[in-house]
């Protein structure tokens, strides 16, 4: 492991993110070509922080995007999920997440969110 000012990064990880940046669910590659990616913010997909893959994160804005499919509502994501934003949190990042559901329902008020919460960020 090694520290990059205060957000550790994983090694072994680094495969598994590769993987999973070319290997986008159809609900992350719509909200990153159709939102994310023309933001006036840097957004990094399928970025290792500490011991987790996180969907994007934007570092000046210390916000990490999560969408969770269903494996997430079941009791070990939901765990899972909980420790991981436990820790983003205990390291000063805040953690939206957002159902597939509304990234194919209610794509407009997802984005508006992610938006809301960018704009109010104390950088």
């Amino acid at each position: 492991m090694r520290c990059s000012m205060n957000e550790t990064y994983n090694q072994k990880l680094k495969k598994n993110s590769q993987k999973l940046r070319k290997n986008m669910t159809k609900e992350e590659r719509h909200l990153w070509f159709d939102f994310l990616k023309g933001l006036k913010y840097t957004i990094k997909r399928q970025q290792i922080i500490g011991n987790y893959i996180v969907d994007f994160y934007c570092a000046s804005k210390k916000i990490v995007i999560e969408l969770d499919g269903s494996q997430h509502y079941e009791a070990d994501g939901i765990n899972s999920d909980t420790r991981r934003d436990e820790y983003l949190n205990s390291i000063g990042i805040k953690v939206l997440r957002y159902s597939n559901y509304d990234i194919n329902k209610n794509f407009i008020a997802v984005c508006e969110d992610i938006l809301k919460n960018m704009e109010c960020s104390n950088e």
